[in-house]
């Protein structure tokens, strides 16, 4: 769906309240997967084709298991980063992440899709615009590539690569644009530590912006966002749609 955007330089993180309610509300929607479980046993079944999913910006693949249990029991071959805890990308971490991608494609004779948590949607993207063609698409759960410092992690993230000013506006216009493969976009206007408009995709061809309610750490569990997930996975490659609401597990 399309959402209304403002300037990127008018950004900034998103209100402190919502980001000291992130914790409650996060355990809040986990009680939630409970109380759906049998609406998402209905979500449709997967192809068996790899799944490559990156956590967030201090978040290991802890934080990815019931994403990857619930990918799992609908048919797909869902794999974590092994990468221990995500501290921000550098240049033997890109490696890893591409020898992973290319290890999927080769074992499985298949293209890989990538999800991607906050600061792991950024990994996504940008090794699909790095190797498109072994990549099937893109999804994204509250992923600032917009605006990457539109975000209260950005106050304790540090650069470990030390970027001149010029070469971070330039990484900033980059990860910004559209990649290309298929690239949905989930985000929450309640997101407590992104702010959501940062999370939008520029519209249009195989791009996609997808609204959730939901707070940013309860992304990756909450079942608004499984059922979108486990819906954009079941389309057929090359025959990509818009997402509509209740098309999948309802």
């Amino acid at each position: 769906m399309s959402a209304e955007r403002a300037p990127w330089d008018a950004l900034g993180p998103p209100p402190v309240g919502l980001f000291l309610r992130e914790q409650a509300r996060a355990l809040g929607e986990l009680a939630q997967v409970r109380a759906r479980r049998r609406a998402l046993a209905r979500a449709p079944r997967g192809d068996g084709h790899p799944v490559y999913v990156l956590p967030g910006f201090l978040a290991s693949d802890l934080s990815t298991v019931p994403l990857r249990r619930f990918l799992c029991a609908l048919g797909y071959d869902a794999h974590g980063w092994d990468n221990g805890r995500n501290l921000g990308p550098d240049a033997r971490l890109r490696s890893e992440m591409r020898w992973t991608l290319a290890s999927l494609c080769t074992r499985t004779g298949r293209r890989v899709s990538l999800v991607g948590w906050s600061l792991g949607g950024i990994y996504a993207r940008e090794l699909a615009r790095a190797h498109p063609e072994q990549v099937r698409g893109v999804i994204t759960l509250g992923t600032p590539f917009a605006d990457v410092s539109a975000t209260h992690a950005a106050r304790i993230y540090r650069d470990r690569e030390g970027r001149s000013a010029r070469e971070a506006s330039a990484l900033r216009a980059r990860l910004r644009s559209p990649v290309p493969v298929p690239t949905t976009s989930i985000y929450s206007r309640t997101d407590g530590v992104c702010n959501w408009r940062s999370c939008l995709e520029v519209e249009g061809g195989e791009r996609e912006n997808v609204e959730v309610r939901c707070s940013h750490i309860g992304m990756g569990f909450h079942p608004d966002v499984l059922e979108i997930v486990a819906d954009r996975l079941a389309l057929p490659e090359g025959r990509w749609a818009p997402y509509r609401a209740g098309s999948g597990a309802d």
